[in-house]
């Protein structure tokens, strides 16, 4: 009779997602275009976002519009330059993908 062998305990890989709300990253917001201001123009745009190994975007897709060309342009070209929390697997930094909703409202 063979003894049946039992398979090593494989652990399982813990993945995290990449994080754009951190703080201490000092992500400036936006600047909000003047005309849309002045024409009262608000709304959230909704970018997806592929962050790199090292936190940077390196992709960045307008995935819900506004329904306003500048601020969705206003969105993509600063959230392209910000940096990001690297989503780890095993705790090593790797690709990912975050959704970051950028939101225009007009304080007065």
């Amino acid at each position: 009779m063979v003894a049946a062998s039992t398979p090593p305990s494989a652990t399982p890989a813990v993945e995290t997602m990449a994080s754009y709300k951190a703080d201490y990253l000092d992500n400036p917001p936006p600047p909000y275009p003047r005309l849309s201001r002045q024409l009262g123009e608000e709304g959230t745009a909704l970018l997806k976002v592929q962050v790199g190994a090292d936190g940077r975007a390196l992709q960045v897709k307008l995935v819900s519009s506004t329904g306003y060309a500048r601020l969705d342009e206003a969105a993509e070209a600063t959230v392209a330059q910000w940096r990001f929390v690297a989503a780890t697997r095993n705790g090593q930094a790797i690709t990912s993908w975050v959704l970051v909703p950028i939101k225009f409202r007009i304080l007065n």
